[in-house]
């Protein structure tokens, strides 16, 4: 039996060790070649795209340029998810790094506890690395013809705590004992290629989002959810009933194990690291779940790169950019 690439030493390309041993210019060349990747590594302004820079370092050491065209500094985060930034670019490296060598997913205190920062600056942070995956998973093209594609829903959040004692304990299936807050996550999994989830109310709700993301020649496959009925008009849909089989031994090899597999993955992520997945912020989790499961094969120096690549091509975040100053000012 042949050995799992995880196991395997092509899988650990690069180590929190490494980064630690680092001297601050490596650190900088790291972000230098994934920022300007388009330039062989070289530099330009990002303001004017002018590629006659100059090197412009602060007195306590900051890596600036200057445009000679504009005459505007920037550095290597500037107009990126990590503009603004206050640590040294090597913690963010360090972040990464630990956020990418986490299979299911890495909790917030327990970044803050390696860094060395506060719970809120762990925070922001995992969220701008969520952020800088969700730019690739959402541009996930899904099936075509000859293709196959699975689709599933699962929910989360709007936990409702049954009473202490048992005569006042009500059915928490019904509508009116549930909280309202609880969202599905509908995942659309390529077999062989890639996976693209989305947010909704129920998983009715999602039919339009598979009709515009999935390509009309593509097999589907889903469970026995009345929910999925309306696809078999679109799409060559298979179905299989769990209550008997979890997958068929048929020509069209019917199951949904692959989509399965992605909850799975959140799933553990949910009750091993974060305990609470809900709420506007649900949708960066299942896009995080998601990149994981496409990546699980990469090596994690890849995939560290990857990330990186992705934060330095993404603009700086709506969201997140300033997200506590706005709380002290309100």
């Amino acid at each position: 039996m042949s050995q799992h690439f995880l196991l395997s030493a092509a899988a650990r390309t690069l180590s929190l060790a490494s980064v630690v041993r680092m001297s601050d210019e490596e650190v900088e060349r790291v972000f230098v070649r994934l920022r300007w990747q388009d330039n062989k590594g070289e530099a330009y302004c990002p303001h004017c795209g002018c590629p006659t820079v100059y090197m412009a370092r602060r007195p306590h050491g900051a890596t600036r340029w200057r445009c000679k065209a504009c005459r505007k500094d920037f550095s290597v985060t500037s107009g990126t998810l990590f503009a603004f930034h206050k640590m040294p670019l090597r913690s963010y490296l360090m972040a990464i790094a630990i956020f990418a060598n986490e299979v299911k997913g890495k909790s917030m205190l327990a970044l803050s506890r390696d860094l060395g920062t506060q719970y809120k600056t762990a925070f922001v942070l995992a969220y701008k690395m969520r952020e800088a995956m969700s730019a690739e998973v959402r541009q996930t093209a899904i099936g075509g013809e000859g293709k196959r594609a699975e689709v599933d829903g699962g929910y989360f959040g709007g936990y409702v705590k049954p009473a202490n004692r048992r005569e006042d304990r009500k059915d928490r299936r019904l509508r009116r004992h549930q909280s309202g807050k609880r969202k599905v996550v509908v995942v659309i999994r390529e077999r062989g290629g890639k996976t693209l989830p989305g947010v909704f109310r129920n998983e009715a709700d999602a039919l339009t989002f598979i009709r515009q993301r999935v390509a009309p020649q593509t097999t589907l496959y889903a469970d026995e959810a009345a929910s999925w009925n309306a696809l078999a008009g679109r799409f060559t849909l298979h179905r299989i009933n769990h209550e008997e089989a979890y997958r068929l031994r048929d020509e069209a090899q019917t199951h949904t194990n692959n989509a399965e597999g992605f909850f799975s993955r959140m799933r553990r992520g949910e009750i091993g690291h974060h305990h609470h997945v809900a709420g506007p912020y649900l949708i960066r989790f299942a896009q995080e779940a998601a990149w994981r499961e496409d990546h699980k094969r990469e090596a994690n120096g890849s995939q560290v790169d990857r990330i990186v690549a992705l934060a330095m091509a993404n603009k700086p975040s709506v969201d997140f950019c300033g997200y506590w100053q706005r709380g002290h000012a309100a």
